[in-house]
């Protein structure tokens, strides 16, 4: 009996046995993947919970709505640029743990404001801003402590594999998140992303990176950024990725600010029925998580990330049409599906296409230059998907958004410096990236004695 037990355990260890080389047996990456997993589980909850307060609790107008949205967009606009800065000059894993750590403490105020009984849009605008705020300077952070985890031609591999980290929240997630905001309500339920958010940080303080800190003796504030800036600008491929990633990010945002309106209110779903729905988004992170690495190996990084652009328009242009039956209901979880497979292969491209061709010295500032370039159309595209919403009906926005992610996907093809991308390329050497520093300098021969 005990042999065949052996060979039964045998047999189940080696059919689940991570490949040789994976990922996952470096200690140091498995702790990090460990930390977004369960990061990702209360990122589920604050997901459904924050949109359904304002919605359902607080009544919100479509307008209102892309209000919240663009208040949690603000700060990437605001302190990017002299976020990537500071970013170059400290240690980023500190900066990761204590992000985490104020998350949990933001997202736990809401609760704490429905029972003094203070809850109104005024503390959801200031929450969103406070959470886009930690996302802008903890967030570049994350990214940057996975390149010093990762080598960079494994970071497709690990940007899927954290996708696929993700996407098992994203499956048993929303339907749990449902069920908790239907048991306790919505405020309450961010109580539990509270807790996993400590969590996660418990588990980050466990890694260990060699991290040097070397400021050069005529390091400036301003002639830092400028040169960070000058090195995005004069990189075409990062300029076309910025712009055509914008352009998806405006889309997005449109999308995202009817689509829970669309759910309660033209479907008729509970939250529970939301929850489960969102089960979608999940299923398409996996499948993209699984396959994504392979298909950007086989067509490219930048074909594969204009594929992304078109699954996401095809998604939102099926909600447009929907009709509000039990078909529509089909019609908001398969939106949810494509919008998060076609999502992961734009991130997962995007991200390891632009850390690639960036030196180590410049990675803060490239980061936060990018997410600054690419979220500038976001606020706008939030606002416009309100207002839509509000005066032509929640359809129109979301045909906005899917026609117009359609047309990038077109235009971006068309384009041979993504469409040419057909494997990660070599960052620039330090006497090619340096002439930003001397350029600015150059041009700013007083910037020293400012």
């Amino acid at each position: 009996m005990n042999q065949v037990l052996r060979k039964f355990t045998g047999r189940l260890q080696r059919r689940f046995a991570l490949p040789v080389g994976d990922l996952l047996h470096d200690a140091t990456y498995r702790r990090l993947w460990t930390s977004i997993l369960i990061s990702s589980f209360g990122g589920q909850v604050t997901m459904l919970a924050l949109p359904l307060t304002a919605a359902v609790l607080l009544h919100a107008t479509p307008t209102q709505m892309g209000w919240l949205t663009s208040m949690e967009i603000l700060p990437f606009v605001l302190f990017s640029l002299p976020c990537g800065v500071w970013l170059d000059r400290v240690r980023k894993l500190p900066v990761y743990i204590a992000g985490e750590t104020l998350l949990a403490f933001i997202v736990a105020g809401v609760p704490l404001a429905w029972w003094l009984g203070w809850l109104s849009m005024p503390w959801m605008y200031v929450t969103a801003f406070l959470l886009g705020t930690i996302f802008t300077t903890a967030g570049t952070a994350a990214q940057i402590v996975l390149t010093q985890v990762v080598a960079r031609e494994r970071l497709v591999e690990a940007h899927a594999k954290n996708a696929l980290a993700t996407s098992g929240a994203e499956v048993a997630g929303p339907g749990l998140a449902g069920g908790l905001i239907k048991l306790v309500g919505a405020p309450l339920a961010l109580l539990v992303d509270a807790v996993l958010l400590l969590t996660s940080a418990a588990i980050l303080r466990g890694i260990v990176i060699n991290e040097e800190r070397a400021m050069r003796a005529d390091a400036h504030f301003m002639r830092d950024l400028k040169a960070g800036v000058r090195f995005v600008a004069r990189h075409r491929l990062l300029i076309a990725l910025a712009m055509a990633v914008g352009v998806w990010q405006m889309c997005h945002n449109a999308a995202i600010v009817v689509q829970i309106l669309f759910a309660t209110r033209t479907l008729g779903l509970s939250e529970q029925a939301v929850g489960l729905s969102y089960m979608g988004m999940g299923l398409g992170t996996i499948v993209a998580s699984v396959f994504g690495n392979r298909v950007s190996r086989h067509i490219g990084p930048g074909p594969c990330l204009v594929l992304g652009f078109a699954v996401c328009g095809a998604g939102w242009v099926l909600l447009a049409a929907a009709p509000a039956n039990a078909f529509g209901v089909a019609a908001f979880a398969l939106m949810l599906m494509l919008f998060s497979t076609g999502a992961v292969l734009v991130f997962i491209n995007f991200l390891a296409l632009r850390q690639a061709v960036t030196p180590a010295p410049l990675l803060g500032r490239m980061t936060s230059t990018m997410r600054w370039l690419i979220l500038l159309p976001a606020g706008p595209g939030a606002l416009l998907g309100g207002w839509l919403g509000e005066h032509f009906g929640l359809r129109s926005a979301l045909a906005f958004a899917g026609g117009s992610a359609l047309l990038l996907a077109f235009v971006a093809w068309r384009t041979p410096i993504i469409r040419n991308v057909r494997r990660l390329p070599q960052p620039e050497q330090e006497r090619d990236w340096i002439g930003a520093e001397a350029d600015v300098r150059a041009a700013n021969p007083l910037v020293d004695t400012l």
